[in-house]
């Protein structure tokens, strides 16, 4: 089953990191937050993944295509021929993935961005899907079961937002406490989704379908959306404050998305 990551995006509210990168290669804990995604799924084995680039998708290319020198230290002989001018220094473990690139346009919509992977699908009657810059402990398994025992075309996963602003609690003209941005109780999308081809007959890859429009809006009004609730963590990086947020969890050891280091959940 394949794993279909949006990337092409803008990332216009993380201006101060994305004028030189693509969001998904902003980094958190000093590897991009598109590894620490791939890295949620490779461990529950899902390890084929297909890459919808657009705004500096040559960015994220390239650094896949080098990413054995980016993770090792490395001597050069800059007269050497072949791959004898380059040695590796105790070689870091390199990930188990198959990427496969899609230029899918610097302007395209979500849906229509999917809509254009779809011969990169094979014959897979169901695939995942999530944006290149929310991190979760969703147990993907979990997801793809649900999908399967409801019998939809599409299922998101719902997941509580944070709030943007402190909530108080008031007794008359007092403040009895006080909760810095709170986890909200209802949910928003998330992502972490599983789509079955049906999905294609609601997209358009003329370039303007966005996928969390009239495409998920029809498939809720004919009652083929299901949505998997998940009251783990989900943290998304929209913003400058996000980025900052993430990697100050990860400098304390606050890293509850990474769960692949302690076996899946």
């Amino acid at each position: 089953m394949k794993v279909v990551l949006l990337c092409g995006g803008k990332g216009t509210r993380l201006r101060e990191e994305t004028e030189y990168k693509p969001k998904p290669l902003v980094s958190v804990g000093g590897r991009p937050i598109l590894w620490h995604i791939m890295k949620l799924y490779s461990q529950y084995g899902y390890k084929d993944f297909v890459l919808c680039l657009g705004y500096k998708g040559d960015m994220i290319r390239d650094y896949f295509l080098k990413f054995e020198e980016m993770v090792n230290d490395v001597t050069v002989k800059l007269r050497g021929d072949g791959r004898e001018r380059v040695s590796f220094h105790k070689p870091a473990m390199l990930e188990d993935w198959t990427i496969t690139f899609v230029d899918t346009g610097q302007e395209t919509l979500t849906g229509s961005r999917i809509a254009r992977i779809e011969p990169y699908l094979g014959n897979d009657e169901t695939f995942l899907m999530t944006y290149g810059d929310g991190v979760s402990d969703v147990n993907i398994p979990k997801v793809v079961e649900f999908h399967r025992q409801q019998g939809k075309i599409a299922t998101l996963s719902g997941v509580h937002p944070n709030s943007r602003f402190g909530i108080l609690e008031i007794d008359g003209n007092l403040v009895t406490s006080f909760s810095e941005k709170p986890q909200l109780e209802g949910y928003v999308n998330g992502g972490f989704a599983v789509f079955n081809r049906g999905i294609f007959r609601y997209l358009s890859p003329d370039g303007n379908c966005i996928l969390e429009q009239q495409p998920l809006r029809q498939l809720a009004a004919e009652r083929q959306l299901a949505v998997y609730k998940h009251e783990g963590f989900f943290y998304a990086m929209d913003t400058y404050l996000h980025y900052e947020e993430l990697n100050k969890m990860w400098d304390r050891g606050v890293r509850p998305w990474v769960s692949w280091d302690a076996g899946a959940k």
